[in-house]
Protein backbone atom coordinates (compact mmCIF):
# COMPACT_ATOMS: atom_id res chain seq x y z
CA UNK A 1 0.00 0.00 0.00
CA UNK A 2 2.74 2.44 1.02
CA UNK A 3 4.79 1.62 -2.09
CA UNK A 4 1.89 2.17 -4.47
CA UNK A 5 1.09 5.52 -2.87
CA UNK A 6 4.75 6.56 -2.95
CA UNK A 7 5.03 5.79 -6.68
CA UNK A 8 2.09 8.10 -7.38
CA UNK A 9 3.95 11.09 -5.94
CA UNK A 10 5.83 13.52 -8.22
CA UNK A 11 9.42 12.37 -8.80
CA UNK A 12 10.88 15.23 -6.73
CA UNK A 13 8.79 14.20 -3.70
CA UNK A 14 9.60 10.52 -4.26
CA UNK A 15 13.28 11.39 -4.18
CA UNK A 16 13.00 13.47 -1.01
CA UNK A 17 11.12 10.66 0.70
CA UNK A 18 13.63 8.09 -0.56
CA UNK A 19 16.54 10.14 0.79
CA UNK A 20 14.81 10.59 4.16
CA UNK A 21 14.09 6.87 4.42
CA UNK A 22 17.72 6.03 3.65
CA UNK A 23 18.95 8.42 6.34
CA UNK A 24 16.44 7.02 8.85
CA UNK A 25 17.56 3.48 8.02
CA UNK A 26 21.15 4.38 8.92
CA UNK A 27 20.13 5.54 12.40
CA UNK A 28 17.58 2.76 12.94
CA UNK A 29 20.10 0.09 11.98
CA UNK A 30 22.63 1.08 14.64
CA UNK A 31 21.96 -1.30 17.51
CA UNK A 32 24.78 -0.15 19.78
CA UNK A 33 23.79 3.14 21.49
CA UNK A 34 27.44 4.16 21.88
CA UNK A 35 27.98 3.82 18.12
CA UNK A 36 24.80 5.80 17.47
CA UNK A 37 25.94 8.52 19.88
CA UNK A 38 29.37 8.70 18.24
CA UNK A 39 28.08 8.75 14.64
CA UNK A 40 24.94 10.88 15.04
CA UNK A 41 26.58 14.36 14.92
CA UNK A 42 28.58 13.42 11.82
CA UNK A 43 25.52 11.85 10.20
CA UNK A 44 23.57 15.04 10.86
CA UNK A 45 26.28 17.19 9.27
CA UNK A 46 26.85 14.86 6.34
CA UNK A 47 23.49 13.29 5.49
CA UNK A 48 20.99 15.91 6.63
CA UNK A 49 22.86 19.22 6.29
CA UNK A 50 25.04 17.86 3.43
CA UNK A 51 27.95 19.95 4.66
CA UNK A 52 30.35 18.42 2.15
CA UNK A 53 28.42 19.88 -0.78
CA UNK A 54 28.53 23.54 0.19
CA UNK A 55 31.79 24.22 -1.64
CA UNK A 56 33.09 26.03 1.44
CA UNK A 57 35.90 24.77 3.70
CA UNK A 58 34.64 22.55 6.53
CA UNK A 59 35.71 23.04 10.14
CA UNK A 60 35.74 19.65 11.90
CA UNK A 61 36.27 19.82 15.68
CA UNK A 62 39.30 17.72 16.65
CA UNK A 63 40.31 16.78 20.20
CA UNK A 64 42.98 14.19 20.96
CA UNK A 65 46.10 13.76 23.03
CA UNK A 66 49.50 14.22 21.38
CA UNK A 67 51.76 11.51 22.82
CA UNK A 68 55.38 12.66 23.31
CA UNK A 69 58.15 10.22 24.27
CA UNK A 70 61.43 11.89 25.21
CA UNK A 71 63.42 8.64 25.30
CA UNK A 72 62.96 7.92 21.56
CA UNK A 73 62.78 4.13 21.95
CA UNK A 74 63.07 1.53 19.21
CA UNK A 75 59.86 -0.11 20.40
CA UNK A 76 58.25 -1.98 17.48
CA UNK A 77 60.49 -3.94 15.13
CA UNK A 78 57.79 -4.65 12.53
CA UNK A 79 56.82 -0.98 12.34
CA UNK A 80 60.50 -0.10 11.99
CA UNK A 81 60.81 -2.46 9.00
CA UNK A 82 57.72 -0.86 7.49
CA UNK A 83 59.32 2.56 7.99
CA UNK A 84 62.44 1.40 6.14
CA UNK A 85 60.30 0.10 3.27
CA UNK A 86 58.37 3.36 3.13
CA UNK A 87 61.55 5.42 2.82
CA UNK A 88 62.69 3.28 -0.10
CA UNK A 89 59.23 3.46 -1.71
CA UNK A 90 58.97 7.25 -2.02
CA UNK A 91 58.18 8.58 -5.50
CA UNK A 92 57.62 11.96 -7.12
CA UNK A 93 54.17 12.65 -8.53
CA UNK A 94 55.61 15.26 -10.86
CA UNK A 95 57.66 12.53 -12.58
CA UNK A 96 54.59 10.69 -13.92
CA UNK A 97 53.98 10.86 -17.66
CA UNK A 98 51.74 13.95 -17.48
CA UNK A 99 52.29 14.64 -21.20
CA UNK A 100 50.10 11.60 -21.97
CA UNK A 101 47.03 12.62 -23.97
CA UNK A 102 43.83 11.39 -22.30
CA UNK A 103 40.58 11.09 -24.27
CA UNK A 104 37.91 9.87 -21.83
CA UNK A 105 35.56 9.07 -24.73
CA UNK A 106 38.01 6.79 -26.57
CA UNK A 107 36.41 3.28 -26.51
CA UNK A 108 39.81 1.69 -27.25
CA UNK A 109 41.31 3.08 -24.01
CA UNK A 110 38.40 3.14 -21.56
CA UNK A 111 38.97 4.72 -18.17
CA UNK A 112 36.93 1.99 -16.49
CA UNK A 113 35.16 -1.23 -17.57
CA UNK A 114 32.35 -0.57 -19.99
CA UNK A 115 29.88 -2.53 -17.86
CA UNK A 116 30.32 -0.21 -14.88
CA UNK A 117 26.95 1.17 -15.92
CA UNK A 118 25.46 -1.59 -18.05
CA UNK A 119 23.03 -0.77 -20.86
CA UNK A 120 20.99 -3.92 -20.18
CA UNK A 121 20.82 -3.19 -16.45
CA UNK A 122 19.84 0.41 -17.28
CA UNK A 123 16.95 -0.80 -19.43
CA UNK A 124 15.77 -3.09 -16.63
CA UNK A 125 15.83 -0.12 -14.26
CA UNK A 126 13.77 1.94 -16.70
CA UNK A 127 16.70 4.11 -17.87
CA UNK A 128 17.57 4.33 -21.57
CA UNK A 129 21.16 5.07 -22.59
CA UNK A 130 21.46 5.79 -26.30
CA UNK A 131 24.38 6.40 -28.64
CA UNK A 132 27.38 7.82 -26.81
CA UNK A 133 25.41 8.28 -23.58
CA UNK A 134 26.76 4.99 -22.24
CA UNK A 135 30.38 6.07 -22.83
CA UNK A 136 29.64 9.51 -21.34
CA UNK A 137 28.14 7.80 -18.28
CA UNK A 138 31.32 5.72 -17.81
CA UNK A 139 33.33 8.95 -17.99
CA UNK A 140 31.18 10.61 -15.34
CA UNK A 141 31.18 7.56 -13.07
CA UNK A 142 35.00 7.43 -13.32
CA UNK A 143 35.24 11.15 -12.51
CA UNK A 144 32.95 10.57 -9.55
CA UNK A 145 34.99 7.60 -8.33
CA UNK A 146 38.31 9.42 -8.68
CA UNK A 147 36.79 12.47 -6.97
CA UNK A 148 35.92 10.31 -3.96
CA UNK A 149 39.50 9.01 -4.00
CA UNK A 150 40.70 12.63 -3.93
CA UNK A 151 38.41 13.62 -1.05
CA UNK A 152 39.28 10.44 0.86
CA UNK A 153 42.98 11.18 0.42
CA UNK A 154 42.55 14.65 1.91
CA UNK A 155 40.83 13.01 4.87
CA UNK A 156 43.70 10.52 5.06
CA UNK A 157 46.25 13.34 4.96
CA UNK A 158 44.72 15.13 7.95
CA UNK A 159 44.02 11.91 9.84
CA UNK A 160 47.60 10.72 9.27
CA UNK A 161 48.80 13.90 11.00
CA UNK A 162 46.55 13.16 13.99
CA UNK A 163 47.56 9.50 14.09
CA UNK A 164 51.26 10.40 14.05
CA UNK A 165 50.68 12.69 17.04
CA UNK A 166 48.65 10.20 19.03
CA UNK A 167 50.27 6.79 18.34
CA UNK A 168 52.19 5.50 21.36
CA UNK A 169 54.85 3.52 19.46
CA UNK A 170 57.81 5.72 18.59
CA UNK A 171 58.60 3.54 15.57
CA UNK A 172 54.97 4.18 14.63
CA UNK A 173 55.54 7.94 14.74
CA UNK A 174 58.49 7.58 12.38
CA UNK A 175 56.43 5.47 10.00
CA UNK A 176 53.48 7.88 10.33
CA UNK A 177 55.67 10.72 9.07
CA UNK A 178 56.11 8.84 5.78
CA UNK A 179 52.36 8.33 5.48
CA UNK A 180 51.75 12.07 5.80
CA UNK A 181 54.07 12.57 2.81
CA UNK A 182 52.36 9.74 0.92
CA UNK A 183 48.89 11.20 1.45
CA UNK A 184 49.96 14.67 0.37
CA UNK A 185 51.36 13.16 -2.82
CA UNK A 186 48.10 11.25 -3.43
CA UNK A 187 46.07 14.44 -3.09
CA UNK A 188 48.44 16.08 -5.57
CA UNK A 189 48.23 13.39 -8.27
CA UNK A 190 44.49 12.69 -8.06
CA UNK A 191 43.69 16.41 -8.16
CA UNK A 192 46.04 16.96 -11.10
CA UNK A 193 44.62 14.01 -13.06
CA UNK A 194 41.03 15.11 -12.48
CA UNK A 195 41.62 18.78 -13.24
CA UNK A 196 44.11 18.49 -16.11
CA UNK A 197 43.08 15.25 -17.83
CA UNK A 198 39.38 14.77 -17.10
CA UNK A 199 38.29 18.33 -16.37
CA UNK A 200 35.71 17.39 -13.77
CA UNK A 201 35.56 16.99 -9.97
CA UNK A 202 32.46 15.90 -8.05
CA UNK A 203 31.72 16.93 -4.44
CA UNK A 204 32.36 14.47 -1.63
CA UNK A 205 29.80 11.70 -1.23
CA UNK A 206 27.65 12.33 1.86
CA UNK A 207 28.44 8.94 3.41
CA UNK A 208 32.18 9.37 2.95
CA UNK A 209 31.87 12.80 4.60
CA UNK A 210 30.15 11.17 7.61
CA UNK A 211 32.99 8.69 8.09
CA UNK A 212 35.75 11.30 7.74
CA UNK A 213 33.93 13.73 10.04
CA UNK A 214 33.38 11.01 12.66
CA UNK A 215 36.98 9.85 12.78
CA UNK A 216 38.49 13.35 12.66
CA UNK A 217 36.39 14.49 15.61
CA UNK A 218 36.80 11.34 17.76
CA UNK A 219 39.29 11.89 20.58
CA UNK A 220 40.28 8.20 20.88
CA UNK A 221 43.52 7.37 19.05
CA UNK A 222 42.51 3.79 18.24
CA UNK A 223 39.23 4.94 16.65
CA UNK A 224 41.23 7.22 14.35
CA UNK A 225 43.35 4.22 13.36
CA UNK A 226 40.29 2.02 12.91
CA UNK A 227 38.39 4.62 10.90
CA UNK A 228 41.17 5.71 8.57
CA UNK A 229 43.84 2.99 8.43
CA UNK A 230 41.48 0.01 8.37
CA UNK A 231 38.11 1.19 7.05
CA UNK A 232 38.76 4.09 4.65
CA UNK A 233 42.24 3.02 3.51
CA UNK A 234 41.20 -0.64 3.33
CA UNK A 235 38.19 0.11 1.14
CA UNK A 236 40.25 2.51 -0.95
CA UNK A 237 42.91 -0.15 -1.52
CA UNK A 238 40.27 -2.46 -2.98
CA UNK A 239 38.81 0.36 -5.10
CA UNK A 240 42.23 1.32 -6.44
CA UNK A 241 42.88 -2.32 -7.29
CA UNK A 242 39.61 -2.61 -9.20
CA UNK A 243 40.30 0.44 -11.32
CA UNK A 244 43.96 -0.50 -11.85
CA UNK A 245 42.93 -3.93 -13.11
CA UNK A 246 40.35 -2.61 -15.57
CA UNK A 247 41.53 0.75 -16.87
CA UNK A 248 43.27 0.85 -20.25
CA UNK A 249 44.37 4.48 -19.87
CA UNK A 250 48.15 4.30 -19.32
CA UNK A 251 48.65 7.41 -17.17
CA UNK A 252 45.87 6.43 -14.77
CA UNK A 253 47.23 2.88 -14.55
CA UNK A 254 50.72 4.17 -13.78
CA UNK A 255 49.39 6.54 -11.11
CA UNK A 256 47.37 3.78 -9.45
CA UNK A 257 50.33 1.37 -9.46
CA UNK A 258 52.31 3.76 -7.26
CA UNK A 259 49.36 4.63 -5.01
CA UNK A 260 48.49 0.97 -4.39
CA UNK A 261 52.00 0.25 -3.08
CA UNK A 262 51.70 3.17 -0.64
CA UNK A 263 48.21 2.23 0.50
CA UNK A 264 49.16 -1.39 1.17
CA UNK A 265 51.77 -0.12 3.67
CA UNK A 266 49.21 2.20 5.28
CA UNK A 267 46.73 -0.60 5.96
CA UNK A 268 49.58 -2.84 7.18
CA UNK A 269 50.50 -0.09 9.66
CA UNK A 270 46.92 0.08 10.92
CA UNK A 271 46.82 -3.68 11.52
CA UNK A 272 50.14 -3.58 13.43
CA UNK A 273 49.00 -0.67 15.61
CA UNK A 274 45.58 -2.10 16.48
CA UNK A 275 45.98 -5.87 16.68
CA UNK A 276 47.51 -6.13 20.15
CA UNK A 277 45.60 -3.11 21.48
CA UNK A 278 42.18 -4.50 20.53
CA UNK A 279 42.85 -8.09 21.50
CA UNK A 280 44.64 -7.46 24.82
CA UNK A 281 44.07 -3.94 26.13
CA UNK A 282 40.39 -3.09 25.62
CA UNK A 283 37.58 -3.99 27.98
CA UNK A 284 34.83 -6.26 26.56
CA UNK A 285 32.49 -3.26 26.35
CA UNK A 286 35.06 -1.14 24.49
CA UNK A 287 35.80 -3.97 22.09
CA UNK A 288 32.09 -4.52 21.37
CA UNK A 289 31.70 -0.83 20.51
CA UNK A 290 34.53 -1.04 17.99
CA UNK A 291 33.14 -4.26 16.53
CA UNK A 292 29.77 -2.60 16.00
CA UNK A 293 31.33 0.60 14.63
CA UNK A 294 33.40 -1.28 12.05
CA UNK A 295 30.36 -3.29 10.95
CA UNK A 296 28.16 -0.20 10.58
CA UNK A 297 30.82 1.61 8.53
CA UNK A 298 31.29 -1.44 6.28
CA UNK A 299 27.55 -1.47 5.55
CA UNK A 300 27.46 2.30 5.14
CA UNK A 301 30.06 2.14 2.40
CA UNK A 302 28.73 -1.00 0.72
CA UNK A 303 25.05 -0.15 0.63
CA UNK A 304 25.06 3.60 0.23
CA UNK A 305 28.00 4.45 -2.03
CA UNK A 306 25.54 4.89 -4.88
CA UNK A 307 26.93 7.83 -6.90
CA UNK A 308 23.84 9.94 -6.28
CA UNK A 309 25.94 12.96 -7.28
CA UNK A 310 26.01 11.59 -10.85
CA UNK A 311 22.28 10.86 -10.71
CA UNK A 312 21.54 14.44 -9.68
CA UNK A 313 23.59 15.78 -12.60
CA UNK A 314 21.97 13.52 -15.18
CA UNK A 315 18.41 13.05 -14.02
CA UNK A 316 17.36 15.87 -11.66
CA UNK A 317 14.04 17.19 -12.93
CA UNK A 318 13.36 14.10 -15.09
CA UNK A 319 11.08 11.12 -14.55
CA UNK A 320 13.98 8.88 -13.50
CA UNK A 321 13.84 8.32 -9.73
CA UNK A 322 16.56 7.71 -7.16
CA UNK A 323 15.14 4.22 -6.72
CA UNK A 324 15.65 3.43 -10.42
CA UNK A 325 19.18 4.81 -10.28
CA UNK A 326 19.98 2.75 -7.16
CA UNK A 327 18.74 -0.37 -8.97
CA UNK A 328 21.02 0.44 -11.91
CA UNK A 329 24.10 0.99 -9.72
CA UNK A 330 23.34 -2.14 -7.71
CA UNK A 331 22.76 -4.41 -10.71
CA UNK A 332 25.41 -3.28 -13.20
CA UNK A 333 28.06 -6.05 -13.37
CA UNK A 334 30.99 -3.63 -13.13
CA UNK A 335 29.63 -2.02 -9.98
CA UNK A 336 29.05 -5.45 -8.43
CA UNK A 337 32.69 -6.35 -9.08
CA UNK A 338 33.75 -2.97 -7.68
CA UNK A 339 31.96 -3.65 -4.39
CA UNK A 340 33.31 -7.21 -4.26
CA UNK A 341 36.95 -6.16 -4.63
CA UNK A 342 36.55 -3.31 -2.13
CA UNK A 343 35.17 -5.58 0.56
CA UNK A 344 37.60 -8.40 -0.18
CA UNK A 345 40.39 -6.07 1.03
CA UNK A 346 38.48 -4.78 4.05
CA UNK A 347 36.93 -7.74 5.88
CA UNK A 348 40.19 -9.75 6.31
CA UNK A 349 41.77 -6.77 8.11
CA UNK A 350 38.77 -6.48 10.43
CA UNK A 351 39.34 -10.16 11.20
CA UNK A 352 43.08 -9.71 11.68
CA UNK A 353 42.78 -6.97 14.31
CA UNK A 354 40.24 -8.99 16.30
CA UNK A 355 36.92 -7.31 15.44
CA UNK A 356 35.37 -10.30 13.64
CA UNK A 357 34.33 -12.10 16.81
CA UNK A 358 31.88 -15.04 16.99
CA UNK A 359 29.27 -12.46 18.06
CA UNK A 360 29.78 -10.45 14.86
CA UNK A 361 30.23 -13.22 12.29
CA UNK A 362 26.48 -13.93 11.88
CA UNK A 363 25.85 -10.23 11.13
CA UNK A 364 28.50 -10.21 8.40
CA UNK A 365 27.13 -13.47 7.00
CA UNK A 366 23.56 -12.13 6.92
CA UNK A 367 24.86 -9.07 5.05
CA UNK A 368 26.50 -11.34 2.45
CA UNK A 369 30.04 -10.59 3.63
CA UNK A 370 30.91 -14.05 4.92
CA UNK A 371 32.71 -14.93 1.68
CA UNK A 372 35.55 -12.56 2.65
CA UNK A 373 36.35 -14.07 6.07
CA UNK A 374 39.35 -16.11 4.88
CA UNK A 375 40.99 -13.51 2.63
CA UNK A 376 44.58 -12.32 3.04
CA UNK A 377 45.08 -9.48 5.53
CA UNK A 378 47.41 -6.54 4.91
CA UNK A 379 50.19 -8.18 6.93
CA UNK A 380 50.09 -11.14 4.51
CA UNK A 381 49.91 -9.25 1.19
CA UNK A 382 52.32 -6.50 0.16
CA UNK A 383 51.53 -3.90 -2.46
CA UNK A 384 53.87 -5.64 -4.89
CA UNK A 385 52.12 -8.98 -4.33
CA UNK A 386 48.72 -7.33 -4.77
CA UNK A 387 49.80 -5.73 -8.06
CA UNK A 388 51.13 -9.07 -9.33
CA UNK A 389 47.80 -10.69 -8.43
CA UNK A 390 45.87 -7.94 -10.24
CA UNK A 391 48.11 -8.18 -13.31
CA UNK A 392 47.38 -11.91 -13.52
CA UNK A 393 43.67 -11.06 -13.58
Amino acid sequence: MFESLRRQLPVMLQNRLDSALETTAIFAGMKNPRVLQAMAPSALRGLVLQAGRSGAPTLMPAAHDAYFNWSYPHDHEEMHRLYERAKLGQWNGSSLAWSTAVDPMDPMMPLAPLDMIDVHAAAQAGIRLQGQESQKMIYDITCWMLSQFLHGEQGALLAACQVTESVQFFDGKLYGSTQVVDEGRHVEVFHRYLSEKLGKIYPINDNLFVIIDALMSDSRWDMKFLGMQIMVEGLALGAFGFLYQHTREPLLKELLRYVIQDEARHVHYGVLALREHIQQQLSPKEKEEREDWAYEVALLMRNRFMAYEVYEEWYAGTRVTREQWRQLVTESPGMRRFRHIMLSRLVPNIREIGLLSPRMRPYYEQAGLGAYFQGAAATELSGEQMLAELDRG
